[in-house]
Order: structure tokens, then sequence, then C-alpha cells
């Protein structure tokens, strides 16, 4: 792990989806659960050695680098109860046997999910049983949809969502104390929340609101956050911004640049309970929220401190260069350019990563690939993905921010440096290496050392470590 600290002294001293012609599936760099490039080819800004294997030995669960960066988020999330490590492995090999597809993929872990949401053959659950073979299944859950839309069944994709909130939902209303459930009002779509405590004393606490990426779900916030804030005595708000879980699958809300118009509501909100202490309310954001939460601190000077998980300042550019060439000033040519010279020549798994990628930012993108189409209009997606760029706004920032960097990140190499050092607030820099298990995209094989970091930086900052 290296650390870096700047504490400016006027202010507090604080922290190829596609190669085109090969048929190749790369990096899109859009959220955390992505086709993956080959993790033993030549890395880039990222600090990685060439020929390095950063999946070797028993971190080699499939061929593919894109299941198997899927396979070790679910292997991870074991740690936080959110999955179990023999279930994991035995669904592992059940997909390996049946051979490798999307197909399998899919089956599998929506078979599991559909298992533990049934009673056990053991005899009856009680309720702590139920409560955690819910989140596991919430995690099964999210496999499967992760892969849904290259499966026989892509129309499944609404469905698989609402099986997995079902079994969040009773995770949920299982927890002791069951967090507070509301809609905060958001344009014209409300944002589920879900508000975690300690207890239900009533005391003023400082608060976290964990940001999920482009294709995370509910329990990946379990994971990376809800029980390292509530074993530290925090609060934890959980919720759904658009282009993500019920807001997009359901309600078919894509994502926003302004995310500052997401959080506030949720500080509004947070400021009117008793037990949130207004003061030190903090915002994470994790995979493609290493971009949103920069643009929200830029913009709501309520926060206390803000944390890029990794950071980021221009998704865009996780895309590879022959993705981004399609992009033309004019919609017509680009439209040309991608439905002519590209779609008729896509594998049909490249397809499907290329209709996950979109889909979060177009809704007729969405729609196209739950009918096992390919969108036709390239052009207003991509222009959706440029304007998350935050480069401009960066100097904005007052908050003091942590940015998280990880070895071998494959979607947003040198971005995570590149925020850190346009930042003019107190900040840090802290990057995870595979010396500690914690390599690759948001560290899917380490998310308590993640917390630990992140929190540990939260209690010292928010709380007045440091002055």
């Amino acid at each position: 792990m290296t650390h870096e600290t700047n504490s400016p002294a006027t202010g507090p001293a604080r922290r190829n989806l596609l190669t085109i012609g090969a048929g190749a599936v790369l990096a899109t760099g859009c959220s955390r659960l992505v086709a993956a490039p080959d993790l033993g080819a030549s890395p880039s800004a990222s600090g990685t050695a060439p020929g390095a294997d950063l999946t070797p030995g028993a971190m080699a669960l499939f061929d593919n680098s894109a299941y198997n960066f899927n396979g070790l988020f679910a292997l991870g999330a074991s740690g936080a109860g959110a999955a179990e490590v023999g279930e994991v492995l035995t669904a592992v090999n059940a997909i390996n046997k049946a051979g490798l597809s999307a197909q399998s993929y899919v089956t599998t872990f929506r078979r599991l999910g559909d298992r533990l949401m049934a009673a056990p053959e053991s005899g009856v659950p009680d309720a702590q049983t139920t409560r955690f073979r819910a989140l596991r299944a919430a995690q099964y859950y999210g496999q499967a949809l992760f892969f849904v839309l290259g499966s026989d069944a892509p129309g499944d994709e609404e469905r698989l969502y609402k099986a997995g909130r079902a079994a969040w939902d009773k995770f949920c209303s299982l927890c002791d104390p069951p967090p507070v459930t509301d809609r905060v009002p958001y344009g014209k779509t409300p944002l589920p929340v879900w508000f975690f405590r300690p207890d239900e004393s009533g005391k003023r606490r400082p608060t976290v609101i964990l940001t999920n990426g482009s294709d995370g779900q509910n329990v990946d916030m379990w994971t990376y956050g809800v029980p390292a804030a509530l074993d530290r005595g925090w609060n934890a708000l959980v919720y759904d911004g658009p282009g993500q879980g019920q807001l997009l699958f359901v309600d078919q809300v894509t994502f926003t640049p302004t995310w500052e118009k997401v959080v506030a509501p949720l500080i509004d909100w947070l400021s009117r309970r008793q037990d949130v202490d207004t003061g030190k309310i903090a915002l994470t954001g994790l995979s493609m929220a290493g971009d949103l939460v920069p643009r929200a601190a830029a913009f709501e000077p309520r926060l206390a401190a803000a944390v890029a998980m990794p950071g980021c300042v221009e998704p865009w550019r996780g895309f590879p260069p022959e993705i981004r060439e399609i992009l033309r000033p004019g919609k017509a040519e680009t439209n040309a350019i991608w439905n002519k010279e590209v779609v008729p020549h896509l594998p049909a798994a490249d397809a499907a990563t290329m209709k996950k990628r979109f889909e979060p930012f177009s809704v007729p993108a969405m729609l196209a690939a739950r009918q096992g189409k390919v969108f036709t209009d390239f052009y207003t997606p991509a222009r959706a993905v440029q304007a998350l760029t935050v480069t401009d706004v960066v100097s904005r920032i007052r908050t003091p921010m942590l940015v998280l960097d990880y070895e071998g990140d494959q979607f947003y190499p040198g971005q995570a440096r590149e925020l850190y050092d346009k930042l003019t607030s107190p900040k840090d820099y802290v990057k995870l290496t595979a010396a500690e298990g914690a390599q690759l995209h948001c560290s899917p094989m380490a998310p308590q050392l993640h917390c630990e970091v992140v929190f540990d930086w939260l209690q010292e900052t928010v709380r007045g470590g440091r002055s």
C-alpha cells in the first residue's frame, strides 16, 4: 500500500470494449464489473510490471478475465457475509464443467439465488439464517444479472433485478435494527433509500452516504461500507441514483452528469433526522462513482469528507480508442459508422458487452438489448458518457478528499493520480497493491482491507483527528 498526503497551509491539514477488426473484448471503464482485458498483457499507467499476472493460481476462477473478475467480487464478498466461499467455488466448478458462457453463468447463479430464497432442507430456519441466506441470494442474483443480456433470455433482466431486490429487502427487514426506508424526492422519480443505524437510541452520529457505480447492486454497498460504518458507530445511507438499480431497471431513468443534484436531496433528508450529525456527513463512491463523488463535492458544500474509489475524471477515456473514434461531431455520421461498419461484425459476446456498457446511459439501448438486439443510436449514449467528465470542476472542490487507486486497475489507469494532482483541497492518495491481495479495480478480493483504509481515513478526517 502506498500513501500520500497533501495538507495545504490555507486549509485544514488533511487526505477496448472492442478492438475493431479483431473482435477482442477489452475494457469499457464504465464500472467495476466489466469485460476486462487480458490481465497478463502489458499494463499502462497503472504501474504494474509488464507481463505481470494479477490473478495467479487460485485467483484464476475462469479462463475468461471478464467472468473471472465478476467471480472474484462474489468470492471477496464472503468476508461481509454477502457470499459463501464454498457456494461460490461450487458454482465456479459447475460453470466450468458446463462450459463457460453467459448462459451457464446466469443459470448457475440464478439457481443458487433461488435455492437460498427457499427454505433450507435441514429444517425451519431462524431469522438470522433467513437473513443471511437472503443477503447471499442478492449477491448471486446480481452475478446472474450482469451477464443476462448475453444469455438466451435477455428479456429476463428486469425480473432478475427484482429477484435480487426482493432478496435485499428481505435481508434488510430482518436486520436489527432494520434500516429506515423511504423514497427521497428527485425530479419525477424518487430515490429509494435504506438508512442503517447502529441502534435505535437516536444518538446523533456521523453518517456516510454510499454511492454505487454504473452496474453495482445494493448488496455491493453492504460489502463496501455498511458493516464497516455500523461497527464504528456511524450511520450508513444506501441509495439508488439515476442509472442504478430500481431507477434504471424499473423506472428507466439513466445517469445524469450533475450528481450534486442527486446528493443534495439525500443530505436534505438526512438533515431532518435527529440521529444524524449534520456537520459530519461523508460521501463515498465505488467504481464509476469515483467520478460522481468529485462532481458532487465540487458543488455541494455540506459534505465533511469525500472518498473516490478509485479516482476518475473522465469515464469516456476508459473506453478504448477504437470505440471512442466512432464518435463524430454529427449524430448521423456517427450512427452510420456504428450500424454499417461495426455492428454487422460484432461477435455475440462483444455485442453483449456493448449492450451492457451502454444501457445505463440510454433507455432505447436497454430495451433493444432486452429484445436481443444491438442499439442503433451510438451517438446519444456516447455523448452522455462524455458529459460525465469532471476535469474542469475539480478545482472547485473544498471538501477533504481521499483518492484510492489500485495496482493493475483495468478501467481508469492513471486517472486516480490525475484527480489527486488536480485537487487543491486537503487530500490523501492511497494505492492498494497486489502484495496485499488488493489488486485490480475496486480490490475485488480485499473489500475488508478496502473498508479499513476508507473508514480509518473517515474517522480521522470527520471526527477531527488532524487539524
